[in-house]
């Protein structure tokens, strides 16, 4: 398992399988968010990936988000799992990016857009195509304080 710290409280990877669920559960994981739609490719499907997280005590939600421009309606369902279920939360889809975007279009209006992309680029994700998005949802917010959504 490749997770990746963004918040003490938010982590996302690439894509896990059945059995990362249990070592999840072992890092202390409490929710995983499952961002990769089924079929995109040979993966375990969310049914099968929810029943191993069910096994190992987990909240499991299927939030998926098709690769490109990440919709409206796509973010507002990412943060009403978010910001709802107990953390630390590790989001995935196949590389983790998608779980990074969603995150870090979570984080506008919390954080300044450099801080969003710094706190992504540390965790290995160049977002800075997102930069004209996160400006235009962001107002001018000062300094680099806690976001909503498991800061």
């Amino acid at each position: 398992m490749d997770d990746r710290s963004l918040t003490p409280d938010f982590s996302v990877s690439p894509q896990l399988e059945p059995a990362d669920l249990g070592v999840a559960a072992r890092q202390g994981y409490r929710t995983i968010i499952i961002n990769r739609p089924d079929g995109e490719g040979d993966q375990p499907g969310a049914a099968e990936m929810s029943e191993a997280g069910r096994r190992h005590g987990l909240n499991v939600r299927y939030v998926p988000v098709n690769c490109g421009e990440i919709t409206d309606s796509e973010l507002a369902a990412f943060q009403e799992v978010a910001l709802n279920l107990p953390g630390p939360i590790l989001a995935y889809c196949r590389t983790g990016t998608r779980s990074a975007m969603l995150w870090a279009l979570s984080q506008a209006g919390h954080l300044s857009t450099d801080a969003i992309l710094s706190t992504a680029k540390q965790a290995g994700y160049d977002l800075e195509g997102l930069r004209p998005r996160l400006d235009a949802m962001s107002p001018a917010v000062a300094g680099t304080g806690q976001g909503a959504l498991h800061g």
